[in-house]
């Protein structure tokens, strides 16, 4: 999924940032690989279809957390011994402008 391209268009995480699905108040959440205000990269254990659509809760370092819903654009299968069984691509979908100016204050400008 990496090419010589840098495709990114929007900030970057600055900070560590977990997710689970939303509305499990149970199960272990996972750390955020990359996020900006247009989508992230996560982990997964669950396999998940390209094009579906997912509602994830994604955790801030001040405790708090925000809901948002986003669109799987890729899913790699990872190897066994991995941190988890798949790599997902998602792509933030219907998100309120409260929640982005919330996940703003965790990213920070590339230094490209």
């Amino acid at each position: 999924m990496t090419s010589n391209i840098d495709r990114r268009s929007f900030p970057r995480l600055q900070a560590p940032l977990y997710s689970r699905p939303a509305r499990m108040k149970i199960g272990e959440k996972k750390q955020v690989l990359d996020v900006s205000l247009g989508g992230a990269r996560i982990y997964s254990d669950e396999p998940q279809d390209v094009g579906s659509r997912l509602d994830l809760e994604l955790f801030l370092p001040d405790g708090s957390s925000l809901e948002c819903t986003a669109r799987i654009v890729w899913a790699v299968k990872l190897p066994k011994d991995a941190v988890a069984r798949f790599e997902i691509g998602l792509s933030f979908i219907d998100v309120p402008d409260e929640t982005l100016e919330r996940l703003k204050t965790v990213l920070v400008a590339d230094e490209t």
